[in-house]
């Protein structure tokens, strides 16, 4: 069983920067690293990043040239370097498996508040 946990949220005004944490418990780093997702209240829960198998990173249009994922193997880590936020960056910020594997049970997620 895998678990993740978030840390880094906040509050913020618009402009600011937030640099996001997720912990993995369980050894998935050696196959992949964790992809970040968000959901905006009222809607779905969407994907904001992730890193490819052969190590490129790959960005929801709204995020890219602010956001930067990266991951730290040795500590069980991956972030996410959030700069230039807006109040649409808004949501509770999760990390789970990236695309093209299974899901695993979501965390309680970090909040990220930005105010205008």
């Amino acid at each position: 069983q895998v678990q993740f946990v978030e840390s880094g949220g906040g509050l913020v005004q618009s402009g600011g920067s937030l640099r996001l944490s997720c912990v993995t418990r369980g050894s998935i780093l050696s196959f992949y690293a964790p992809g970040w997702y968000r959901q905006a209240p009222g809607k779905q829960r969407e994907l904001v990043a992730y890193i490819t198998s052969r190590g490129s990173t790959n960005y929801v249009d709204s995020v890219k040239g602010r956001f930067t994922i990266s991951r730290d193997n040795a500590k069980n880590k991956a972030y996410l370097q959030m700069n230039s936020l807006k109040p649409e960056d808004t949501a509770v910020y999760y990390c789970n498996a990236p695309p093209g594997y299974t899901l695993w049970s979501w965390g309680q997620g970090t909040q990220v508040t930005v105010s205008s």
